[in-house]
């Protein structure tokens, strides 16, 4: 079984990458994949061989509930 990390080649990664959306209008986005032994994978969409960043599934459902939660609408609201 593959051992997967931060900064390796997403495009080595298996799966099925996802996007939101929102996103496909205008190309640029994050992609997530679900990792075949747990946790998940995010890359840029505009660099798809470029740096994976690894995150395990509790990491992940800590940042998808603050983000519901709006905890990370000042990163992209306007100054």
């Amino acid at each position: 079984m593959q051992n997967f990390s931060n900064g390796m080649a997403a495009s080595v990664i298996p799966g099925r990458w996802i996007k939101s959306r929102k996103s496909e209008a205008n190309g640029m986005c994050v992609e997530a994949v679900r990792l075949p032994q747990g946790g998940v994978a995010l890359r840029n969409s505009t660099d798809p061989d470029g740096p994976a960043l690894v995150f395990t599934v509790g990491e992940m459902d800590a940042f998808i509930d603050g983000a519901k939660k709006g905890e990370f609408d000042a990163l992209v609201a306007p100054n």
